[in-house]
């Protein structure tokens, strides 16, 4: 078995090897707990923090001191990617990235596979693992990850099963970045739109956050409801057709945080308010053969130039992307369509995760 993985101190600690990771907290596992046995004990490593483990599974998963770790390095990497074409970077130099994408993807599999070159990486990648790798014959998943972990450093997992990523990690002894699991969770994508509003507004306590779309099946809204609950005074208005109302687990999470939320069928009136809307699709490929309830749904709240008419001259829409007709297209021009900037940032914090993840700050 590999050597313990993953077990690092809190950023500028002392590291006890130099291809661990620093950051994220630990997932409880019957293999994590047999490798753990064998490493140094907390004690042994810093008296001054908790150890953590180093995959990226989930949103909650982060305590603000790490999202701040994570900001700061992303804020270098815009500069590295900006000085790449010069002098690209070696950071990553001699490290194999696989990605493994069992459902289609543009900007989150490119996104990764640019931040690994951009840092001097290289990359092993499937674009549709579903139909072309071993998963076809009926290979599972564990399986997969137990040999493509032989070939690579780290693996980015995308796959159409809830869960699917926290086993991949619990089968790995290398990191593990979830890529987005079904309906589950799209941790890095929260962690980009984050950013972005930090960027974009300058602040992310007190932000008043406009999730609207498909808040059912919509993976990127339920990490970005788990991410922001970890600041002060947040509110958050749901708006949604009522076949993809927001789940309870995700408003039973916020009132344990002492999150304030809302529920509105009215966009301009939420819009009025917001810091930030945040649109998504109505994603037809949850529906299954209920098409009709698609069609009822999809063209229900659309970002226009009524919204825009009410927004904030301060505020920002953000979209994950890809987006159909729920942003028309004339609202790309108004400086406060940010969800080209924001697929933008998302190279950023990629460059930042395989920085930390691979060889710490």
């Amino acid at each position: 078995m590999a050597a313990a993985r993953a077990i690092l101190p809190l950023p500028h600690l002392l590291l006890p090897s130099p291809r661990k990771p620093f950051l994220l907290a630990p997932f409880p596992s019957p293999r994590r707990a047999a490798t753990a046995a064998a490493a140094p004990s907390p004690q042994q490593l810093t008296t001054a923090s908790p150890l953590r483990l180093g995959d990226v599974i989930e949103a909650q998963q982060f305590d603000r001191e790490a999202l701040n770790e994570i900001f700061e390095v992303a804020r270098e990497m815009e500069a590295v990617e900006r000085g790449s074409h010069g002098a690209p970077s070696r950071v990553l130099d001699g490290y194999l990235m696989a990605t493994l994408f069992y459902e289609p993807s543009t900007r989150t599999r490119l996104s990764f596979e640019a931040a690994m070159r951009r840092l001097g990486g290289e990359v092993l990648t499937t674009e549709n693992a579903r139909e072309f790798s071993s998963a076809a014959k009926g290979e599972t998943l564990e399986d997969t990850i137990r040999t493509v972990e032989g070939y690579s450093d780290i693996i980015v997992l995308r796959h159409f099963e809830s869960g699917a990523a926290r086993r991949a990690a619990d089968t790995a002894d290398i990191p593990v970045i979830n890529a987005g699991d079904g309906p589950g969770q799209h941790p890095t994508q929260a962690l980009l739109d984050v950013y972005t509003i930090k960027r974009e507004i300058g602040t992310l306590d007190g932000i008043k956050l406009g999730l609207v779309g498909d808040l059912a099946n919509g993976r990127t809204v339920r990490s970005l409801a788990y991410l922001i609950a970890k600041y002060q005074n947040i509110k958050i208005y749901f708006v949604s057709p009522d076949v993809v109302k927001m789940k309870d687990d995700i408003k039973d999470y916020l009132n344990s945080q002492g999150v304030e939320w809302k529920e509105s069928s009215d966009l301009l009136e939420v819009a009025s308010k917001c810091d930030v809307i945040y649109q998504t699709r109505i994603q037809k490929e949850r529906f299954g053969e209920r098409i009709d309830l698609y069609e009822a749904a999809r063209s229900k709240y659309i970002v226009d130039k009524k919204v825009l008419d009410v927004l904030p001259k301060h505020a920002v829409i953000m979209h994950p992307l890809p987006r159909l007709d729920e942003i028309t297209v004339d609202v790309d021009s108004d400086p406060r369509a940010a969800y080209f900037r924001q697929a933008k940032n998302g190279l950023y914090i990629r460059m930042a995760l395989l920085k930390l993840l691979l060889v710490g700050h």
